[in-house]
């Protein structure tokens, strides 16, 4: 038989799913208690977690996984996050994961139909520049687990 292995630059947008969502918590924290550390797992269901807790977050749009680029934005993201945040380090991974999706989401309601990926990609990067804390509160999708 053939195996196969998902790397960084997969499409691994149904990793996470309503289905094995149970599965995938549990895997997550395990693996955050193993390693001492903060685990995010990005695809349509976002999922960070560390060994007590994870976030189950749903904010983000299809196309994100077509931009080059977004995952890198997202781990400068959480490396500035968790530096101005180090006594809550879970809080701060998943505040950057919703920030991430939700400028994703605006981003892409105001694209006309003659655009693509790459003004998608500037407008990501615009609605991160423009995020306050207020849209961020009212746009987070999240549950705790």
């Amino acid at each position: 038989g053939s195996t196969s292995t998902k790397g960084v630059d997969a499409n691994i947008s149904d990793f996470v799913t309503d289905e094995n969502l149970p599965e995938m918590i549990a895997f997550g924290k395990s693996f955050a208690k193993e390693r001492n550390s903060v685990v995010a797992i990005t695809g349509a269901i976002d999922l960070v977690a560390d060994r007590d807790k994870c976030f189950i977050i749903r904010n983000g749009c299809a196309e994100m996984a077509q931009i080059t680029g977004t995952g890198c934005q997202l781990s400068g993201m959480v490396a500035a996050f968790v530096a101005a945040n180090s006594h809550n380090k879970t809080d701060a991974v998943a505040a950057a994961v919703c920030l991430m999706g939700l400028a994703g989401e605006i981003a892409r309601s105001k694209m006309g139909c003659d655009e693509g990926n790459a003004s998608l990609r500037n407008r990501i990067i615009d609605e991160i520049c423009n995020m306050t804390g207020d849209v961020l509160d009212r746009g987070a999708k999240y549950e705790l687990a």
